[in-house]
């Protein structure tokens, strides 16, 4: 699909119009993903942070990139892998699906995602993959915006199992493999 890709990169540096925050609850910033996001937007992301109150594990908030080239950062808690049976891929579908619609809600075109709680969280890469690439393309497929998404990668290990996840589920045929 033109409106998706998969590639390798630091999300800090991307130029989309929002950038996904793997948060935690509290949205004042911690490790990985969410701590090199505070870092880079500086103090002013963490002050605007604690006005919001925190943020429900599944859902999603919406702030200003401040310092960041991403216009907006938007910050979603994934949940913590807990051996699957705790709900955990419904709590990470929802991940993507409300950073797509708090997107769409205010005419973002394009949103750049990391891979949602396999860091620290402990979801595994592969089963993530699948969770994540399918609410990405059920949404993309019922709605207009985001006119871009793209799944950023911090390795070509991680970029390597979202390519095998799609190609396993939505390409084609062999000219619409990545």
């Amino acid at each position: 699909m033109e409106r998706f890709s998969i590639l390798v990169g630091d999300l800090i540096c991307s130029d989309a119009e929002a950038i996904v925050n793997a948060a935690n609850p509290t949205l004042l910033g911690g490790g990985g993903v969410d701590g090199a996001i505070h870092r880079a937007a500086g103090p002013a992301l963490l002050a605007e942070c604690r006005g919001l109150g925190g943020c429900e594990t599944g859902r999603a908030k919406l702030t200003q990139g401040y310092n960041l080239r991403a216009r907006y950062v938007i910050h979603t808690p994934g949940p913590i892998w807990q051996g699957g049976n705790m709900g955990e891929p419904a709590l990470l579908a929802s991940c993507y699906r409300s950073s797509l619609q708090l997107a769409a809600d205010h005419g973002i075109r394009t949103v750049d995602f990391p891979s949602i709680s396999t860091g620290i969280y402990g979801y595994p890469l592969a089963q993530a993959a699948t969770v994540a690439l399918k609410a990405i393309m059920e949404f993309l497929q019922t709605h207009p915006l985001p006119q871009r998404v793209r799944m950023v990668c911090h390795s070509e290990a991680a970029a390597a199992v979202y390519r095998q996840t799609w190609n396993l589920w939505y390409a084609e045929d062999h000219d619409s493999r990545v």
